[in-house]
């Protein structure tokens, strides 16, 4: 929802943060607009690379058990089961590989890319990554950030309503805390994509050890890295831009309000 519904409700905001907010607005369409693009690349290339068979005969399940088995995490197990849900990734809690159903069983680029890269967020975890440490404890407030948002400001009215008289201090102190969630979210997000990246390089050392692809699949699977990596930057992008917006609405509302006491 817009913050202000018609042009008479933004009387009262200075022209700077007027423009501000346009140019963050802006920005906003932009990176939708080239993370959309992105998306489209990458699943061309997803599909692409998801029928060429792979040289060793291997699915992503079977890479991921068996890069886990060679490092000595039996334990962890190699699921297929969340699809909808989880989709491709690592749980340290739950000691689990999620692979995609529709890739899990191929034995096809994309999958062996997959499997192992994932596999390998788990190797990671028992080198003690300090980054991998990092994200492991931090792991629930990446994705409680974003989802917090809404429902702690929506608290906020209510105190606001029923203590306060609506005087907007309880709404603008859970804004802010809100807000504070989505910024440790945000900062997080930067970490899981540099343990994605240190994944990916350390799949490609393995499967290189191993002979588990070609030079040339291999350079493929580089590929498929780089625009999965190109498009979670966007979304880190897309993620900040969003964060500023919330704040020059915060501060565009407090001067609207302060225009209405005077």
């Amino acid at each position: 929802m817009p913050l202000f519904e018609n042009i008479e409700e933004f009387e009262n905001v200075t022209p700077a943060l007027q423009w501000a907010i346009f140019i963050v607005a802006a920005l906003i369409a932009i990176v939708a607009v080239i993370s959309l693009g992105v998306s489209v690349w990458l699943a061309i290339k997803y599909v692409t690379y998801n029928r060429t068979k792979n040289s060793a005969q291997i699915s992503g399940g079977d890479a991921a058990r068996k890069i886990l088995d060679a490092n000595g995490l039996q334990h962890i197990k190699v699921s297929t089961f969340g699809s909808m849900v989880f989709g491709n990734s690592y749980s340290h809690y739950f000691k689990k590989v999620r692979i995609r159903r529709l890739t899990a069983k191929k034995t096809s680029i994309t999958s062996l890319a997959i499997g192992a890269e994932k596999a390998s967020l788990a190797v990671l975890d028992k080198e003690r990554d300090p980054d991998m440490l990092t994200r492991v404890r931090l792991t629930p407030l990446i994705y409680f950030g974003p989802l917090a948002f809404i429902p702690i400001v929506l608290v906020g009215i209510v105190i606001d309503i029923i203590l306060f008289s609506f005087t907007g201090i309880a709404t603008l102190v859970a804004t802010l805390l809100g807000l504070g969630f989505y910024v440790v979210s945000f900062v997080m997000s930067v970490k899981v994509l540099k343990t994605e990246v240190k994944a990916q390089n350390k799949a490609i050392e393995i499967m290189k050890s191993q002979n588990m692809a070609t030079g040339k699949e291999l350079d493929m699977m580089k590929e498929l890295y780089k625009i999965y990596n190109i498009q979670y930057i966007n979304d880190i992008i897309l993620e900040f831009l969003q964060i500023i917006l919330r704040v020059l609405e915060i501060i565009a509302k407090m001067q609207q309000s302060s225009a209405n006491n005077d």
